[in-house]
């Protein structure tokens, strides 16, 4: 069977920094996202048992090694799960940049579960279908449910799950994210979730998390930009600061990246409210509400560095598209 579903890509609000374990891609600590409604990864998966071997393309280019191999150890869980040895055609199709800090392989995975699972005829929960996604990329489990988001660690494989705190009209806050570098990362974040326990940043970091994830998502329930606002820049800087203390360190940050969070603290003393938060790269996303998104886009488009921007809203859970 062939089935094509979407998601979105998402914005962690309290970031997922370093496992649990490592393995199946259980975090240290809570976290919180909003999903991106125009950021989106559409993937399509065909199990087939004449096919010989399972093949991966991304935007129409033939993808083999590490990439793939990720890719197919999740199909492999999806046919243990249907109890059949099928290999499978995979591609997707993205419209933003991966490896860049936009949480691609989050998008990517999620949308691989959803395919996924229903190609092999799978009737998974919401919970089980973002349990799936995280063996791919631990964020991806955000991107199965719908709106603003939040993943409880969890301790066992079937209690990592993510789940709606609220729906994505509950408020209408926009993301824009300004590109300063669209490259790939050299160290992806798999690699730098490894790196996380050798600094001695990740521990503190990691027992206040609890206390930053509450106040979040109180904020986001409260619609209350100024206090969401504050938590998201500690804890985006507090992640940044134990990337570049681990052993070795990973240093993200471009110096267009320093320069815009310069540029928010000034457009806020200017009177615009907005605030920004840093996934694993150097782009900088910053947060608003819808009316002075187009003044903040134009803001960011100037600054020297900024390549370009992109804009979204909140957007839906990861799900199937019909058959042409």
């Amino acid at each position: 069977m062939k089935t094509t579903a979407t998601s979105c890509s998402n914005i962690a609000f309290i970031k997922y920094w370093g496992n649990a374990d490592p393995q199946l891609r259980i975090a240290a600590n809570p976290s919180l996202s909003m999903n991106l409604a125009d950021l989106t990864i559409t993937a399509t998966v065909q199990f087939d048992p004449d096919f010989p071997s399972d093949t991966l393309t991304i935007n129409g280019e033939h993808v083999t090694g590490g990439a793939a191999e990720r890719v197919f150890r999740q199909m492999d869980i999806i046919r243990q799960k249907a109890n059949f040895s099928h290999r499978a055609k995979i591609a997707t199709e993205s419209n933003f940049p991966a490896g860049a800090g936009i949480a691609s392989s989050a998008a990517a995975f999620s949308a691989l579960a959803v395919a996924g699972a229903a190609a092999a005829g799978l009737a998974l929960s919401e919970a089980e279908l973002s349990a799936l996604a995280r063996r791919g990329s631990g964020s991806a489990c955000r991107s199965v449910p719908p709106g603003f988001v939040q993943w409880l660690a969890g301790g066992t494989d079937e209690t990592s799950f993510a789940t709606t705190i609220a729906p994505a009209d509950h408020w209408d806050l926009v993301d824009v994210v300004a590109i300063v570098s669209a490259e790939h990362k050299a160290v992806g974040s798999t690699g730098g979730h490894a790196l996380a326990d050798t600094g001695v940043l990740q521990a503190a970091r990691v027992a206040s998390a609890t206390e930053r994830f509450i106040a979040a998502k109180e904020a986001v329930l409260a619609k209350d930009l100024p206090a969401l606002g504050t938590v998201i820049e500690e804890d985006a800087v507090m992640m940044h600061g134990v990337m570049m203390t681990s052993r070795p360190p990973l240093f993200y940050w471009q110096p267009a990246t320093l320069a815009v969070i310069h540029a928010v603290y000034q457009w806020r003393a200017d009177g615009i409210p907005v605030y920004f938060t840093i996934d694993a790269g150097p782009n900088v996303h910053l947060i608003c509400e819808r009316p002075h998104a187009a003044a903040v886009e134009s803001l960011a488009r100037a600054l020297p560095g900024v390549q370009k921007t992109m804009r979204s809203g909140v957007g839906g859970g990861a799900r199937v598209l019909p058959s042409p």
